[in-house]
Parts: C-alpha cells; structure tokens; sequence
C-alpha cells in the first residue's frame, strides 16, 4: 500500500474523461487500496482515480459506514435537493456552496467485477454525485454558487 499524490486544481488530469475499467487486475486492486490509503491519510470522504493520475472510472467513498468501491459507477436516479459546503482533496483549503441531489442511486461493479445498485442520501448522495463527475472531468468548481472560501482551521478538524 502506498500513498498517492493528489492532482490539484489546473492539473489537465482533472479534466478528462476516464476509460472503462474491463478487468480486475492485480494493478488495478493495488490502485484501489493506494487510492483508500490516501484518502484517509488527507481526511477526505471520496476520491476518484483521476485525481491520483489515473484515468480509469474508479471511486473510492467511505461517508462513516462501510468503505465503498464503485466501478464504472453509472448514476440511475436522483431526487430532491440538498444545498451546503462542499470541499475537494484537488481543491485544498477551500470550499463552496453547491446544491446537489439528497438522493442518488447508482450502479456499478465490485472489485470482483459484480454489478451492484446503492442507494444514498444526503452525505452519501452528495459524495456519490461529486465523485462520479470527476470521472467526466467536472469539478464541483463548476458548480459552486457564489464564492469559494478559505476552510477555517475550526472547519477541518
């Protein structure tokens, strides 16, 4: 397991649209371990590959309860609306305000390459939408409403 060096804002990576992952390879499992290892190590509650450099339709989500893996995540459903900050690891010590689906259902594949459906609310919801547009190169930026501001030190603990 290794950590990661997370793509900021005005990386080109950032702004690609990530291929389809066919296989599990053993590439592709140490990818998603580094890729948990560095959220965590930067206190983040998602992460997709493209912000580690990899262009490949991979998240990573752990809001509290279990960690998620989705591949090739294709979001199904959405409803309702949640409006709040929102922070990003590429976009360190800044947040803005972005509204976002309070309910979202995806589908995608497990690291046994599985299909499989979730269903999120509210935190999870949001993370999902916020991950699943970094593998089409949009960053939740584009979204804010308003400003961005600096994240107080109060914030981030």
């Amino acid at each position: 397991m290794a950590l990661r060096k997370i793509r900021e804002l005005g990386d080109n990576c950032l702004r690609k649209k990530c291929r389809e992952v066919t296989e599990i390879t053993p590439r592709i499992l140490e990818l998603i371990e580094d890729m948990f290892d560095t959220m965590y190590e930067a206190y983040g509650v998602g992460l997709a590959a493209s912000q580690v450099g990899v262009l490949k339709r991979i998240v990573v989500i752990d809001t509290g309860d279990d960690p998620i893996v989705l591949i090739n995540p294709v979001i199904l459903e959405t409803s309702g609306q949640q409006t709040g900050d929102e922070g990003c690891l590429s976009v360190p010590g800044k947040s803005g305000v972005v509204t976002r689906p309070n309910y979202a259902k995806v589908k995608a594949f497990d690291t046994e390459m599985n299909e499989f459906e979730l269903e999120g609310t509210e935190l999870l919801a949001r993370a999902i939408c916020h991950e699943c547009d970094h593998l089409d190169g949009i960053m939740y930026v584009d979204k804010v409403e308003g400003e961005l501001h600096d994240v107080g030190a109060e914030e981030e603990e």
